[in-house]
């Protein structure tokens, strides 16, 4: 029997013995709300639950009753994914060996081809398991094949956030392919080794210094996708301490104190240069993000990447969403409230918003109303606002897959 994250353990023998000890352990942990650091970060004997980046089975499976049932938001998302240029079954992959993306994508020698085919491929993982038309598993593959057989690497200022872009999307349609399809996937081995050599060395090392936040927590989303995929506890744990490092460095608390947690890495620590790396904001509240006064845009990036991590930790038994639970929920509620039309007050980015965050809340919202029953009322409005959730970048169809989800 495999031993999961959660630490079932096999009762024979003398075993019982040690599964009692397990047992305390686990009643000390407390409630999701409660619980810190329940589990250890080194975990090597536990067994991943696959599919379980991002998405795991009931999530899949109760999507797909609701499409099959005409529910809605989920049968109008995902006729929607369906009729997207992402679904397209006449779609021709564009891979090349080097992917060169400089600042904003410019150059941009294939960068967005990238992006667009690794979200075509997560798209038709998806479309494939609500519809079983194997159509669409065979074009998922098709995508993931073109790629694995052809680059080599990322290149140019913005390579890291593109490895995190494309190989976030990459890992979520190899881990559906691979455990939900029955068919044949004859260059799977191949798949894996393209994440593990050409995407992970990157993201792995994440983005300390000299880079927005939002850089980070999307190269730490594709990492601990990627480790759940290749089946690596090390990497995984390497991706759990990289989040636990950026979110207080991201998200402000009143506790931190008067100034925001300096990112790691140790060259922004100084008053001056924390309040730069803030955008020359001064004051400091509860939920503001270190990119809220640069643009809504990227903190929505942000924002979303770092529930997407506690999400894939979640299905692999972590609690990130107990530790993150103060920072998180305070960031949804203060940038739904202004996204909603709240007038910016003097002191915060100077009275000037840059809006547009984007439909990046749905996987919060799930966890902590849904399941947890937080008050998250401005959070609520924006999110019905902006359903269905589309895909752009590393985002995709998250009404579909989280709305309501267990």
């Amino acid at each position: 029997m495999a031993r999961t994250r959660t630490r079932v353990w096999l009762l024979t023998g003398v075993a019982i013995t040690l599964a009692v000890a397990a047992l305390t352990v686990l009643t000390s942990r407390g409630t999701p709300a409660t619980r810190t650091a329940a589990i250890p970060a080194a975990n090597t004997q536990a067994a991943f639950q696959h599919p379980g980046v991002l998405v795991g089975r009931s999530e899949l499976d109760f999507a797909r009753a609701k499409v099959k049932a005409g529910a809605q938001p989920w049968k109008k998302a995902y006729d929607t994914m369906r009729a997207s240029a992402y679904g397209s079954l006449s779609r021709t992959p564009k891979p090349r060996a080097t992917v060169e993306c400089g600042s904003g994508s410019n150059p941009n020698h294939g960068c967005s081809d990238e992006r667009e085919d690794a979200l075509a491929a997560y798209t038709d993982a998806l479309i494939w398991y609500i519809s079983r038309d194997d159509r669409y598993a065979k074009k998922a593959i098709q995508i993931m094949d073109a790629w694995s057989a052809v680059i080599k690497e990322h290149t140019n200022h913005n390579a890291p956030l593109q490895t995190g872009w494309s190989g976030s999307s990459f890992a979520r349609a190899g881990e559906l392919i691979k455990h939900t399809y029955t068919g044949t996937w004859a260059q799977e081995k191949r798949f894996a080794t393209m994440l593990r050599t050409v995407y992970l060395p990157t993201v792995i090392k994440g983005r300390p210094n000299g880079t927005n936040g939002n850089w980070e927590l999307i190269m730490t989303d594709a990492a601990i996708g990627i480790a759940v995929f290749l089946d690596d506890h090390t990497s995984f744990d390497k991706a759990v301490a990289l989040w636990r490092k950026r979110l207080p460095a991201y998200f402000y608390l009143k506790s931190d104190g008067a100034l925001p947690k300096p990112p790691p890495g140790g060259q922004i620590d100084t008053k001056a240069e924390i309040i730069k790396y803030w955008q020359g904001q001064t004051t400091f509240v509860d939920g503001l993000a270190q990119e809220t006064c640069r643009d809504f845009g990227h903190t929505g990036w942000g924002i979303d990447a770092a529930l997407h991590v506690a999400e894939t930790a979640r299905l692999q038994g972590v609690d990130l969403y107990g530790e993150g639970r103060a920072r998180l929920t305070k960031a949804l509620e203060f940038h739904a409230t202004y996204e909603l039309g709240a007038k910016a007050p003097s002191w915060l980015c100077k009275g000037t918003l840059k809006r547009g965050l984007g439909p990046v809340l749905e996987v919060g919202y799930n966890e902590y109303h849904g399941r947890l029953k937080v008050s998250l009322p401005q959070t609520a409005k924006l999110v019905a606002k902006d359903r269905p959730a589309g895909a752009s970048y590393f985002l995709a169809w998250e009404t579909l897959t989280h709305a309501g989800a267990p």
